[in-house]
């Protein structure tokens, strides 16, 4: 079934015979996303999720399939998730037999999941109370409704003025730059190895070992390397917790 959102054509796919056709057979001529204006703000689109396809989107798709989704890199860190599994335990164990308080499983199992993902990608959690790390949740909440949010200069494109009238280009400014506050941050306290001494290495660790080398004499610049970092790990956070 076809259909027009303004100017933009939308297929949908609603048969197996179909789906296979575009995912399988005909999967390059489909493999772009249509282009944001939000996501564009951020980074310029030099992450995985939002890049066109081409060189730079399968190099740095093999930089997170081997470096950060491969079995053994899994592996690697599963003393990781073990740990955080028992500290978890000893958290419900703690409101069920001393505090006597309801325990809210979907609030544990979303700590959980940002802890092991905070560790494994970025080398340390925030969570439990940290500051920057409540502030970068309710940066990525707004990022979430903006990339969610209906721009009709998209779909429209006469109307692409409208975003500078309705200020959704001011609030990507403003999300942007908050967003890249902290990840400079996080970049930082990577290089500095006093800091980083005797700390397992991460994603990050990883990425600006890559940077370093020039492995496949790829270039991986600090934009790329935050770009990663956002879609990579951030974006697989969840936001049922109190911390990230």
């Amino acid at each position: 079934m076809l259909l027009h959102l303004g100017n933009i054509p939308l297929l949908v796919v609603s048969s197996s015979d179909a789906a296979r056709e575009i995912l399988k057979t005909h999967d390059l001529i489909f493999s772009n996303r249509p282009k944001s204006s939000v996501a564009s703000g951020i980074y310029d689109c030099k992450d995985i999720a939002f890049c066109p396809y081409g060189e730079y989107w399968r190099q740095v798709k093999s930089i997170c399939v081997h470096h950060l989704l491969s079995n053994r890199k899994v592996q690697s860190f599963r003393s990781v998730r073990e740990e955080e599994v028992s500290l978890m335990m000893d958290k419900i164990k703690k409101c069920c037999f001393y505090e006597k308080s309801v325990v809210n499983l979907s609030e544990m199992f979303a700590s959980l999941t940002n802890d092991v993902i905070c560790r494994v990608g970025l080398g340390r959690k925030y969570s439990d109370g940290d500051e920057s790390g409540r502030k970068f949740k309710e940066v990525l909440e707004r990022l979430g409704v903006l990339l969610g949010g209906f721009n009709v200069g998209e779909f429209i494109p006469w109307l692409v003025w409208i975003k500078y009238v309705d200020g959704l280009n001011g609030k990507v400014r403003r999300v942007a730059k908050e967003i890249d506050e902290f990840l400079e941050f996080v970049v930082k306290e990577h290089k500095d190895e006093k800091r980083r001494k005797g700390i397992n290495e991460d994603f990050v660790d990883v990425l600006l070992e890559i940077q370093r080398n020039g492995e496949g004499g790829f270039a991986l610049d600090a934009i790329s390397i935050k770009a990663l970092i956002l879609v990579c790990v951030v974006f697989s956070f969840s936001f049922g917790s109190d911390g990230f």
